[in-house]
């Protein structure tokens, strides 16, 4: 039951939101409004025909480019369509159909557009985080009462390790990581343990590969933090419950 209605809503629905997401991480960095005008190509700015505007679909159709300039489309946009609809499934797939998956999926979906505008923008803007925190603390309040100060604590808590690391090393974070992972403790709960473990870990490996790459040089290189982050609250999202029952069956 669980699988068809994962292959029946979620990663269907998980395409549709991803090439919004598309939309929200090229435009909401430019200032530009995520409703307005509707979707055209950057290159000519030719309005995209619905037919060609189907996530995944249209972009494989065309080969990639623009139907009427013929630019290259970036693959960006398939990758974020086609991992929204794989997260989305997997989260349906491990956590269930549960009234609490409309603050699941929102919250997915708000780390992959983080990540993305935060990779080639180096920003995590507060256009995105705000709203999320408001839709956080509402569905909290209301779909998950009885873990309201569990929730409220992870949130502050997170926080506050991260902004003493900003603090520490202001260099290799910035506040709109801070306030991001203060967030994910609003969504996560304790499961922001495991997730800001990952994004150290999943961080702490890039920057050791950059160094034996490029050596010295790459300490001036700037890699945006906010991915790693992302990563790491999309692990915590999917099995992080279990990676907390895991770590205490260790201790024992």
């Amino acid at each position: 039951m669980i699988a068809s209605t994962t292959l029946a809503f979620a990663a269907p629905f998980g395409l549709a939101i991803g090439s919004f997401l598309n939309v929200v991480a090229y435009r909401l960095p430019r200032g530009e409004s995520i409703a307005f005008p509707a979707s055209h190509c950057p290159s000519c700015e030719q309005s995209i025909r619905p037919l060609d505007n189907v996530p995944l679909l249209s972009w494989l159709a065309l080969h990639g480019r623009c139907r009427h300039c013929k630019v290259r489309i970036s693959p960006r946009y398939p990758t974020i369509e086609a991992l929204t609809a794989l997260v989305f499934a997997a989260v349906v797939l491990a956590r269930g159909v549960h009234p609490e998956l409309a603050l699941e999926l929102p919250f997915a979906a708000m780390l992959i557009a983080v990540a993305a505008i935060d990779f080639e923008h180096k920003i995590v803007p507060n256009k995105v985080l705000l709203p999320m925190a408001v839709w956080g603390l509402a569905g909290d309040a209301l779909l998950r009462t009885s873990h309201l100060p569990e929730l409220l604590i992870s949130g502050a808590a997170a926080f506050l390790v991260l902004f003493t690391a900003a603090l520490i090393h202001p260099a290799g974070m910035g506040m709109g990581d801070v306030k991001l992972v203060g967030v994910m403790g609003l969504y996560l709960g304790s499961a922001v343990a495991p997730a800001l473990f990952i994004g150290f870990l999943s961080g702490s490996v890039v920057g050791v590969v950059l160094l034996a790459r490029h050596g010295m040089a790459a300490r001036k290189m700037k890699v945006p933090f906010g991915p790693f982050l992302a990563l790491g609250g999309l692990v915590a999202l999917i099995v992080g419950p279990e990676l907390i029952h895991l770590y205490s069956q260790t201790l024992h």
